[in-house]
């Protein structure tokens, strides 16, 4: 391997980056879209849930319990004169639940018995569903605590959870979707940019020329990997400090470990775009297979929205070849727990295979060869 031709061709290729805007769009301007659409604009969290508020019998106590919703950040309650007009609002979509107050919520509120409320929620979320029933089971138990300390009482309960919340205890989805974002956003960097190298040279016609020039398959891969290397950890970078400074998500890691995994998915990243690459010699059907075979598994497999424990069998198993599925959770531990040494290094070991695995084949494959 001469140092010259490899230096030559890293020029050429640096040169060719930036000639096409679009691979410094891909590298630096989708991070920053992408990352301000799930920062600002996506969230997991159920936040001024419409609640429809039918009472039967209104007391000062049904109106403490209605003021305790009202102040709460989740809800946004709404009075509605009878049932039937609040399940209208609920079939209709102005509603996401029905929160009923009986004539005897008086009496049975500190009976611990039978429960005084009746709570309709809209399951076509089901997520959602789940979230606002907690919601209201909380905002119920705070409310009857407070009304028992008010009235001198002791509250019967027979079991108190005390709960501690590791890792994000704000609660926050931004802070889990953040890390996740930025394997996604490499995913594409990597395999998508890398994916448009090979091809283009022989849309252009150019790759007959390289071909007679005396340098190396490896001289040409690493000639093309080196610069979008340097632009996918330039992308790192800039997520880094979005995540950090503009959407306050913890880093409790180490940089330089951060910065060493992202090194090892790079690397893996633009094996698999150098595969790809190889294989498909115009852009459009590059890309195409990109999207397909890099970035939707690392959008739907790789854990970052979708728990993997939660999919059937023969899914779970699938991801193992999806390197996005370790990268997230390297990067969910490096920002929210920390350095946890057997999680990095589980899942390093992982993406490691399928670094060697991917450019290995990248290399078999491409030949000085024109068929």
């Amino acid at each position: 391997m001469s140092w010259m031709r490899l230096r030559g061709l890293m020029r050429k290729e640096a040169y060719e980056i930036v000639r096409d805007p679009s691979s410094i769009a891909i590298a630096f301007v989708l991070p920053l879209v992408l990352l301000l659409i799930f920062g600002y604009g996506v969230s997991l969290d159920a936040r001024r849930v419409s609640v429809a508020e039918v009472v039967d019998h209104p007391t000062q106590l049904t109106a403490s319990f209605l003021a305790e919703l009202q102040s709460s950040p989740w809800f946004r309650p709404t009075i509605y004169p009878d049932q039937a007009s609040a399940e209208r609002a609920l079939v209709h979509g102005r509603a996401d639940a029905i929160l009923w107050l009986r004539s005897d919520f008086t009496r049975l509120s500190y009976s611990g018995n039978t429960a005084p409320i009746d709570l309709t929620v809209n399951g076509v979320d089901a997520n959602q569903a789940r979230i606002i029933k907690n919601y209201v089971n909380g905002t119920w138990l705070v409310w009857l605590q407070q009304e028992a300390t008010r009235q001198g009482t002791q509250l019967s309960v027979p079991v108190v959870a005390d709960m501690r919340v590791w890792f994000n205890p704000a609660l926050r989805s931004r802070d889990y979707l953040i890390p996740g974002l930025i394997a996604i956003i490499m995913t594409l960097i990597g395999g998508l940019l890398t994916a448009l190298v090979v091809a283009r040279e022989w849309e252009r016609g150019t790759m007959e020329g390289i071909m007679v020039t005396p340098v190396s398959m490896a001289e040409i891969l690493l000639g093309k990997l080196v610069p979008y290397f340097a632009m996918g950890m330039g992308g790192m970078i800039l997520s880094t400090a979005m995540a950090v400074f503009l959407f306050d998500v913890p880093l409790r890691g180490s940089l330089l470990v951060l910065f060493g995994i992202a090194t090892l998915f790079l690397l893996t990243a633009l094996g698999m775009g150098l595969v790809i690459s190889v294989l498909a010699r115009s852009q459009f059907v590059a890309a195409m297979v990109a999207i397909i075979t890099t970035f939707l598994p690392a959008f739907i497999l790789s854990g970052f929205l979708f728990d993997i424990r939660s999919m059937p069998q023969v899914i779970q198993v699938l991801t193992h070849v999806v390197a996005a599925r370790y990268f997230v959770a390297m990067l969910q531990s490096s920002f929210l727990a920390g350095d946890v040494w057997p999680v990095i290094l589980r899942n390093g070991l992982g993406m490691a295979i399928l670094c060697v695995v991917f450019l290995g084949i990248a290399l078999l494959r491409f030949r000085k060869r024109l068929d």
